[in-house]
Protein backbone atom coordinates (compact mmCIF):
# COMPACT_ATOMS: atom_id res chain seq x y z
CA UNK A 1 0.00 0.00 0.00
CA UNK A 2 1.59 3.34 -0.80
CA UNK A 3 1.52 5.71 1.40
CA UNK A 4 2.16 9.84 0.31
CA UNK A 5 3.41 10.44 4.06
CA UNK A 6 6.16 7.13 3.82
CA UNK A 7 8.93 9.15 1.90
CA UNK A 8 9.45 12.27 -0.40
CA UNK A 9 10.35 12.08 -4.16
CA UNK A 10 13.56 13.48 -3.46
CA UNK A 11 14.30 10.52 -0.78
CA UNK A 12 13.10 8.31 -3.76
CA UNK A 13 16.02 9.81 -6.00
CA UNK A 14 18.39 10.07 -3.39
CA UNK A 15 17.22 5.66 -2.93
CA UNK A 16 17.19 4.78 -6.68
CA UNK A 17 20.23 7.04 -7.49
CA UNK A 18 22.30 5.54 -5.42
CA UNK A 19 21.63 2.06 -5.83
CA UNK A 20 22.16 2.56 -9.46
CA UNK A 21 25.51 3.67 -8.75
CA UNK A 22 26.21 0.69 -7.04
CA UNK A 23 24.99 -1.24 -9.95
CA UNK A 24 27.06 0.62 -12.77
CA UNK A 25 29.98 -0.12 -10.41
CA UNK A 26 29.46 -3.75 -9.20
CA UNK A 27 31.53 -6.15 -11.71
CA UNK A 28 28.65 -8.86 -12.12
CA UNK A 29 25.45 -6.78 -12.79
CA UNK A 30 27.33 -3.22 -14.10
CA UNK A 31 28.28 -4.83 -17.63
CA UNK A 32 24.77 -6.57 -18.27
CA UNK A 33 23.17 -3.18 -16.88
CA UNK A 34 25.74 -0.81 -19.21
CA UNK A 35 25.08 -3.17 -22.02
CA UNK A 36 21.58 -3.21 -22.16
CA UNK A 37 20.66 0.66 -20.72
CA UNK A 38 20.95 3.08 -24.13
CA UNK A 39 20.46 5.85 -22.00
CA UNK A 40 21.04 5.97 -18.17
CA UNK A 41 19.33 9.53 -17.37
CA UNK A 42 15.85 8.22 -19.25
CA UNK A 43 16.56 4.81 -17.42
CA UNK A 44 17.09 6.46 -13.84
CA UNK A 45 13.93 8.63 -14.09
CA UNK A 46 12.12 6.03 -14.97
CA UNK A 47 13.23 4.38 -12.40
CA UNK A 48 12.23 7.15 -10.35
CA UNK A 49 9.00 7.13 -11.44
CA UNK A 50 8.53 3.37 -10.56
CA UNK A 51 9.39 3.74 -7.66
CA UNK A 52 7.60 6.91 -6.95
CA UNK A 53 4.72 4.59 -8.27
CA UNK A 54 5.41 2.35 -5.83
CA UNK A 55 5.63 3.85 -2.55
CA UNK A 56 3.98 7.03 -2.80
CA UNK A 57 0.72 5.72 -5.30
CA UNK A 58 1.64 8.97 -7.64
CA UNK A 59 0.89 6.75 -10.79
CA UNK A 60 3.65 8.07 -13.11
CA UNK A 61 5.33 5.29 -14.39
CA UNK A 62 4.46 3.58 -17.08
CA UNK A 63 5.61 0.14 -18.40
CA UNK A 64 6.34 -2.94 -18.49
CA UNK A 65 9.35 -4.63 -16.90
CA UNK A 66 8.44 -8.65 -17.82
CA UNK A 67 9.19 -8.55 -21.37
CA UNK A 68 11.89 -6.12 -20.93
CA UNK A 69 14.09 -8.47 -18.33
CA UNK A 70 13.04 -12.19 -19.50
CA UNK A 71 14.48 -10.71 -23.14
CA UNK A 72 18.11 -10.35 -21.06
CA UNK A 73 20.23 -13.12 -21.85
CA UNK A 74 21.89 -15.74 -19.03
CA UNK A 75 20.44 -14.69 -16.42
CA UNK A 76 21.41 -16.56 -13.22
CA UNK A 77 19.81 -16.30 -10.07
CA UNK A 78 22.88 -15.37 -8.27
CA UNK A 79 22.34 -12.47 -9.82
CA UNK A 80 19.35 -11.49 -8.58
CA UNK A 81 20.39 -12.26 -5.36
CA UNK A 82 23.83 -9.64 -6.13
CA UNK A 83 20.57 -7.02 -7.20
CA UNK A 84 18.76 -7.42 -3.91
CA UNK A 85 22.51 -7.05 -1.61
CA UNK A 86 23.16 -3.63 -2.88
CA UNK A 87 19.67 -2.28 -3.09
CA UNK A 88 19.61 -3.80 0.68
CA UNK A 89 23.49 -1.60 0.92
CA UNK A 90 21.49 1.38 -0.32
CA UNK A 91 18.33 1.39 2.24
CA UNK A 92 20.51 0.74 5.17
CA UNK A 93 22.31 4.05 4.68
CA UNK A 94 18.81 5.63 4.36
CA UNK A 95 18.13 7.50 7.83
CA UNK A 96 13.90 7.22 7.38
CA UNK A 97 13.54 3.62 8.38
CA UNK A 98 10.40 2.87 7.42
CA UNK A 99 10.64 3.92 3.57
CA UNK A 100 13.95 1.75 3.53
CA UNK A 101 12.21 -0.49 4.97
CA UNK A 102 8.99 -0.25 2.54
CA UNK A 103 11.32 -0.24 -0.01
CA UNK A 104 12.93 -3.32 0.89
CA UNK A 105 9.96 -5.13 1.03
CA UNK A 106 9.10 -4.56 -2.74
CA UNK A 107 12.34 -4.98 -3.62
CA UNK A 108 12.06 -8.84 -2.58
CA UNK A 109 8.73 -9.29 -4.51
CA UNK A 110 10.33 -7.56 -7.67
CA UNK A 111 13.47 -9.42 -7.48
CA UNK A 112 11.29 -12.77 -6.72
CA UNK A 113 8.40 -11.75 -9.47
CA UNK A 114 10.93 -11.20 -12.22
CA UNK A 115 13.34 -14.51 -11.25
CA UNK A 116 10.23 -16.53 -12.00
CA UNK A 117 8.89 -14.81 -15.19
CA UNK A 118 12.69 -14.91 -16.48
CA UNK A 119 12.77 -18.96 -15.45
CA UNK A 120 9.19 -19.44 -16.65
CA UNK A 121 9.81 -18.03 -20.13
CA UNK A 122 13.10 -19.37 -20.60
CA UNK A 123 13.21 -22.80 -19.32
CA UNK A 124 9.26 -23.33 -18.91
CA UNK A 125 10.52 -27.40 -18.76
CA UNK A 126 12.35 -26.67 -15.14
CA UNK A 127 10.33 -26.00 -12.24
CA UNK A 128 11.46 -22.36 -11.11
CA UNK A 129 14.36 -22.14 -8.29
CA UNK A 130 14.46 -19.05 -5.67
CA UNK A 131 16.98 -16.84 -5.79
CA UNK A 132 20.45 -17.41 -4.29
CA UNK A 133 21.61 -15.56 -1.93
CA UNK A 134 25.52 -15.38 -1.03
Amino acid sequence: MATADLCTEEEIVTLVYGFYDKVRADPVLGPIFNTHVDDWDVHLSKMVSFWSSLLLGSGTYRGAPMPTHIALPGLQAPMFGQWLELFHETTAALPNRPFAERAEEFAQRIARSLWFGYQLNNHPDRAPTEIAHG
